[in-house]
């Protein structure tokens, strides 16, 4: 019994100036002849280019995040909290002087990272406050525990003074921390659009 090769299927040169029907001799022939393979020599050298300079640029990439320390991941997590709080009350004013301005607005912490570690990324400890209050009034904390008790009720505020275990994020924890609220701070300006 002779099994007949399969005979491979027509196809239409790459070349856009020729557009020619031919049925390939080898494996991965895309042009019909020599001439057009040369013709859309450039072409093709042009995406093997920025084929490899974004290989090169994924890698690099790569290396950086391996060298990031715990320090970097904790600045990462911060920043993307901040991103998603600064969102979230985009329609609220100052958490300290209750005014809107067209400065610049931080995500300023009621209980300091420095003295609480623990309520870092704790969405309640954290409200949009105007530069001037955040940075020169050192938060202004007796008008933003005032604006605090009538945002989230004064049980809410009591349990952000009270006592907390401390806490040790890892690395993990972090880069979770991070993607999630890059997540939300995506869900947020989706809604928004």
């Amino acid at each position: 019994m002779v099994i007949a090769a399969k005979q491979p299927k027509p196809k239409t040169c790459k070349n856009p100036a020729c557009g020619v029907q031919f049925v390939p001799q080898r494996l991965g022939q895309a042009v019909c002849s020599p001439k057009c393979g040369l013709a859309i020599k450039e072409v093709n050298q042009e995406k093997a280019r920025k084929s490899l300079a974004e290989v090169g640029r994924r890698e690099i990439k790569d290396r950086k995040e391996a060298l990031k320390t715990r320090a970097d991941h904790l600045k990462d997590a911060q920043k993307a909290v901040n991103e998603f709080i600064r969102l979230r009350d985009k329609d609220l004013p100052c958490v300290s002087c209750g005014r809107f301005h067209e400065g610049q607005w931080h995500a300023g912490h009621f209980r300091s990272v420095n003295a609480h570690p623990e309520l870092r990324f704790e969405p309640l400890n954290i409200w949009r406050q105007c530069a001037p209050c955040n940075t020169h009034k050192s938060g202004d904390l007796l008008n933003y525990r005032q604006e605090l008790v009538r945002r989230i009720g004064a049980d809410a505020v009591e349990w952000l003074e009270g006592p907390h275990l401390p806490k040790k994020y890892t690395v993990e924890q972090l880069k979770a921390l991070t993607t999630e609220y890059r997540a939300k701070t995506k869900e947020l300006k989706r809604a928004a659009a």
